[in-house]
């Protein structure tokens, strides 16, 4: 989102709400960003898919299995990607996983996890000058299960090789410690790309998107 629109949001803000006089109306606040978005025409469901596509990484959060915090939230950092053997999104996001690590444990006892990815992953907020808790800094969450894929699928081996493209230290990981390919299941997507809110997204949408 550039400074610009910032300023005209400020503007519309602060000559159509309500005089101060009338007391603060956050209903008011609700409808002008509502309006303001519709102009904006924000298309959420392909802002996740870029979002995805982008990154290289994600942050994952898992339901901890490590006796010393079992049962509270975790927080690890996989490699992802969603490409086609031509490097196009298909949105469709693997992973992998090893249960050296915390995330392989954790959903094999119990199957729920959450991505987030960031636009300040590619730095794009910080090189417009946002931090990146502003709303305005682009994310999606995603949530969903994680789904082992079978070497002998005909989608492996396809999946497996987009993905040691896009990272080839990928290589020695299968060499060395047990790694296996996995995609998520998703359930659910929010996208958090403006003020006033998160919005929901079904995961038909986000697919639908053409790349």
């Amino acid at each position: 989102m550039k400074p610009c629109s910032f300023i005209l949001l400020a503007w519309t803000l602060a000559f159509v709400a309500p005089s101060p006089s009338f007391g603060y109306s956050p209903r008011e606040d609700a409808r002008l960003i509502r309006e303001y978005k519709q102009k904006l025409e924000l298309n959420h469901a392909k802002i996740a898919r870029d979002l995805v596509h982008r990154a290289n990484w994600a942050a994952v959060g898992s339901i901890s299995t490590n006796k010393i915090i079992e049962g509270y939230p975790m927080v690890n950092i996989i490699s992802t990607d969603d490409s086609d053997s031509n490097g196009q999104s298909t949105g469709r996001i693997r992973f992998l996983l090893t249960d050296l690590d915390f995330t392989g444990p954790d959903w094999e006892h119990n199957n729920k996890v959450t991505l987030m990815f960031s636009d300040d992953q590619t730095l794009n907020c910080k090189n417009s000058g946002m931090d990146p808790m502003e709303p305005t800094c682009a994310r999606t969450m995603l949530s969903g299960q994680v789904k082992k894929i079978n070497p002998s699928d005909s989608s492996y081996q396809p999946a497996l090789d987009a993905f040691v493209k896009r990272h080839p230290a990928a290589n020695n990981w299968l060499k060395a410690h047990n790694f296996y390919l996995c995609e998520l299941d998703i359930r659910n997507i929010f996208v958090l790309d403006f003020y006033g809110g998160p919005h929901q997204v079904s995961a038909s949408d986000y697919y639908a998107v053409k790349a």
